[in-house]
């Protein structure tokens, strides 16, 4: 409808629509967990609403806010149907090119309207062709995928703990 096509930067924006629910709700839920009554004491000593919101609000529910965008992008790697739907390809040969050039701007955006695959894909690939190397291949893609989302669970946790044990309440 826009007139993107298929291309990197239109599976980037799907995925961001598939997350933004998710990034929302957890947000909304970690601001909604801070007491009362610290924004009446806030106000009570004359702070605005913004010193309010920036200086007790945002800091004290800085790690549900962080923890709920790390688990959606972490929900976000292994979303395929999504990116199926728009036109991820089978196969992809080729890399795209790449975003810092040595030629003046120096910075290319010409990636962002490439062709693309998605590992899922990629992997069901290599599985049905013969050969034990591409059975290997889908092996360490299978590890990376698994290993991608749990660092990034374990990081959604690390960073809570470090927040909320600094910000004392």
């Amino acid at each position: 409808m826009l007139g993107m096509g298929e291309s990197i930067l239109v599976a980037g924006l799907t995925l961001a629509l598939l997350i933004l629910p998710v990034v929302i709700v957890t947000t909304r839920e970690a601001i909604r967990a801070i007491p009362v009554e610290i924004r009446e004491a806030a106000y009570a000593l004359g702070a605005t609403k913004w010193q309010t919101v920036s200086h007790h609000v945002l800091p004290y529910s800085a790690a549900g806010i962080l923890t709920g965008i790390i688990l959606a992008l972490s929900r976000a790697i292994g979303e395929t149907a999504p990116i199926v739907t728009i036109g991820a390809l089978t196969f992809i040969a080729f890399l795209p090119p790449a975003p810092f050039t040595t030629q003046p701007p120096y910075l290319s955006f010409d990636w962002l309207m490439s062709p693309f695959t998605v590992m899922p894909i990629q992997m069901f690939s290599w599985v049905s062709r013969p050969g034990e190397d591409f059975a290997s291949n889908a092996a360490a893609a299978g590890l990376l995928l698994v290993g991608m989302t749990l660092t990034m669970n374990g990081l959604a946790i690390y960073l809570r703990y470090r927040i909320r044990k600094r910000v004392a309440w």
